[in-house]
């Protein structure tokens, strides 16, 4: 096993997968920008490894990801990175709306749809929180395995915004059930999830690694560049079923958000923190 960018990500292959695990497991693997550009760099290495034919995402620790990093003392909002996913100037020393676009279209946004795009097959591997922007590293993914202990939410209504900035929502569990997990702000289990269709497995978490990687070996032993084309073609067809285009709308309406939240509030978080996203709903 090898480490990226200080052991933020840490990057395995096994037999024909590369296992790439985010490794803040204090913060439950709260996603900074330097785990986001490790990242970037350790998916990067698996597609031009040609000994690598599948890619896992797993979460080192009691949790996947519990999402964005809104406030642990190394969050790096503020630092510019190379190697970028949108061609955009840099967030650093800009204000306001500028600078917050400039950032999320680029370490969110962009870097999601650039690594929907990796033309090898990617599963996630999930296992306790996954939640915000962990759905959206979840997401990205081609297929998702879940132990029986995980769960699932994307809360930032809360903070009055419609989602996080990747917004598959519809297309990844359907409207109806969009519009509940946005309402309520509630947490679902690994079971609804499967239920849903947007989990492939759901498995018990002693077992998940083992399953998760016996899939990815019965892939592998799939033509690559048949499963690069098939995964082309899936993608495509989201595509032209509106995913990219409703995406780049509900960006708009999440920066609107932001803008409002400051207005109205002290900050574009809506006051919120992690600790408060983390409280289970209020009932009435």
């Amino acid at each position: 096993m090898t480490a990226l960018s200080d052991d933020v990500v840490t990057y395995e292959v096994v037999g024909g997968t590369a296992v790439v695990t985010m490794n803040r497991p204090r913060y439950r693997n709260a996603q900074n920008s330097v785990m986001t550009y490790a990242l970037d760099a350790a998916f990067q290495r698996a597609v031009e490894d040609d000994a690598v034919h599948v890619i896992v995402l797993a979460g080192n620790g009691d949790h996947f990801s519990a999402g964005h990093d809104i406030g642990t003392p190394d969050r790096d909002h503020h630092i510019s990175y190379d190697n970028k996913a949108a061609l955009w100037w840099d967030h650093v020393g800009k204000e306001g709306g500028d600078m917050r676009y400039a950032r999320e279209v680029e370490v969110y946004l962009g870097m999601c749809r650039r690594w929907r795009e990796i033309p090898k097959p990617t599963i996630a591997m999930v296992h306790g929180a996954c939640i915000a922007g962990g759905l959206m590293l979840a997401w990205i993914c081609d297929m998702i395995v879940a132990s029986e202990d995980a769960f699932f939410s994307d809360p930032v209504v809360r903070m009055g915004i419609p989602g996080v900035e990747y917004f598959a929502h519809p297309w990844i569990v359907g409207s109806r059930f969009a519009k509940e997990m946005l309402f309520t702000g509630d947490k679902f289990g690994a079971q609804r999830a499967y239920e849903i269709g947007m989990v492939n497995r759901v498995v018990a978490r002693k077992e998940l690694r083992a399953v998760t990687l016996e899939m990815a070996e019965r892939i592998a032993t799939m033509p690559r560049f048949g499963l690069a084309l098939a995964k082309r073609a899936v993608n495509q067809c989201e595509d032209q079923m509106g995913l990219r285009n409703g995406m780049d709308a509900v960006f708009g309406l999440h920066h609107f958000a932001h803008s409002h939240n400051v207005e109205v509030g002290q900050d574009s978080l809506g006051g919120l923190d992690a600790k408060a996203m983390a409280a289970p709903s209020p009932t009435r």
